[in-house]
């Protein structure tokens, strides 16, 4: 079978696939191939009908299709060549991508290559709920899918397990819909979603969030009739004194993203177990020449416009990458640690060449802390005050090349 020779392959059409797109052709790429599976580019987006977004890229509150939409009319403005309703079957080191399309097999060789496939949802099998198996429960996600691009109704009585985002936005969606949410239990003695969004979508709608509570029990047979619930200790594991059952027709799980990285793996691309990402360096580059990763297949965002901008920087390195002058790889040799009271870091590993911005997450709720950070551990290089650190929050600093050069290894930690 003849094999297809491509410049940049962009696997995924959501913000971070189409961002990555732009980009890359605007630095001078010439060739840009962008492989989304659904009929449409926008990926989540164009389900997520409420506003909120693009207030940092475009200064103004967007819904999901707005946001979207800024993106494809540049994409099409530049002439980029799209493959929709295609799925990459597989991905090699050596970048050559098998694809199936309308169009029947093909066989790519990419020159570099950007992953861009986002996430998925923990499903109640993954948290491993004990009970009946009835019609009635849904992943937000699916439930957000269902009423505002099918506009299918899923139920009226709704329970929600979890307080991530989507299910904190679809408590609201729900209530606006004419159902009555009962409440969103956490697992967690914190909510895992933002702030703005307890307040906006719980307590504006008088919807009660209890901390420190699962579901313990499905109860049955064809339709979903009700739940166990229990408070948690601080192993996490149910208290029995305190379950309850709670009468509903529907429960929505809302219990975390995953970054859609089988391909990934298959490819040999080095995972953190973090994030359950990829590992990159200050390019946005795996650890393999030429492939690329960025947006929420790399690490789960709490705003879109940060995706949007780190598949922006992606774009530029891949195309920079691919031209005859820059193909040469930098070697990204100093390691970023996450240190005391900080998850994760990314990029995990740095080249100490280039200016960047470096992403982490905070372990737990605090206030008044600093984020530090510090080379070779012993000189402090940059001391940020913040007044409130959130896990649901993205931290973001950005680090001059001047400001690290000269170490071999850096941390960041709380204090």
């Amino acid at each position: 079978m003849d094999i297809e020779t491509r410049g940049i392959v962009i696997i995924g059409g959501g913000p971070a696939g189409l961002a990555a797109a732009i980009s890359a052709k605007e630095s001078g790429a010439e060739d840009v191939l962008l492989i989304e599976r659904d009929r449409i580019l926008g990926g989540i987006l164009n389900q997520c009908i409420h506003d909120g977004f693009g207030l940092h890229t475009f200064g103004s509150s967007l819904s999901g299709p707005e946001y979207a939409q800024r993106f494809i009319d540049r994409f099409l403005e530049l002439g980029i060549d799209v493959m929709e309703e295609a799925i990459v079957l597989s991905l090699d080191k050596d970048r050559i991508l098998s694809v199936s399309s309308r169009k029947g097999y093909q066989v790519i060789h990419a020159d570099a290559v950007i992953l861009a496939m986002g996430c998925r949802e923990r499903t109640r099998g993954a948290i491993s709920i004990p009970g009946t198996r009835p019609s009635g429960i849904y992943t937000a996600g699916a439930a957000q899918n269902l009423i505002n691009l099918e506009n299918i109704m899923v139920g009226k009585k709704v329970c929600i397990l979890g307080s991530g985002d989507i299910g904190l936005i679809m408590a609201r969606r729900m209530t606006l819909e004419g159902a009555h949410v009962e409440a969103v239990f956490e697992l967690l003695p914190y909510s895992s979603g933002l702030p703005r969004n307890i307040q906006q979508c719980l307590n504006d709608y008088k919807i009660p969030l209890f901390l420190s509570t699962t579901v313990t029990n499905i109860h049955g047979k064809d339709r979903l009739e009700g739940i166990s619930v229990a408070q948690v200790g601080q192993d996490r594991i149910p208290i029995p004194e305190t379950e309850r059952y709670v009468a509903c027709d529907t429960l929505l799980l809302s219990v975390g993203l995953i970054p859609e990285n089988d391909l990934s793996r298959e490819t040999g691309v080095e995972m953190d177990n973090t994030t359950s990402g990829a590992v990159v360096d200050d390019s946005f580059m795996t650890n393999i020449p030429g492939i690329f990763a960025c947006g929420n297949v790399l690490h789960v965002h709490d705003l879109v416009d940060w995706v949007s901008l780190e598949a922006t920087q992606a774009g530029t390195f891949a195309a920079s990458y691919v031209s005859a002058r820059e193909r040469k790889r930098t070697s990204a040799s100093i390691p970023v640690i996450a240190g005391e009271g900080i998850r994760y870091t990314l990029p995990q590993k740095i080249s100490g060449e280039r200016d960047f911005t470096l992403s982490m997450r905070a372990i737990s709720p605090w206030r008044d802390r600093f984020i530090v950070l510090e080379g070779n551990g012993t000189k402090e290089i940059k001391r940020k005050k913040m007044m409130r650190l959130h896990p649901a929050e993205m931290i973001r600093i950005d680090i001059k090349a001047k400001e690290i050069s000269s170490f071999s290894t850096l941390e960041v930690r709380v204090e």
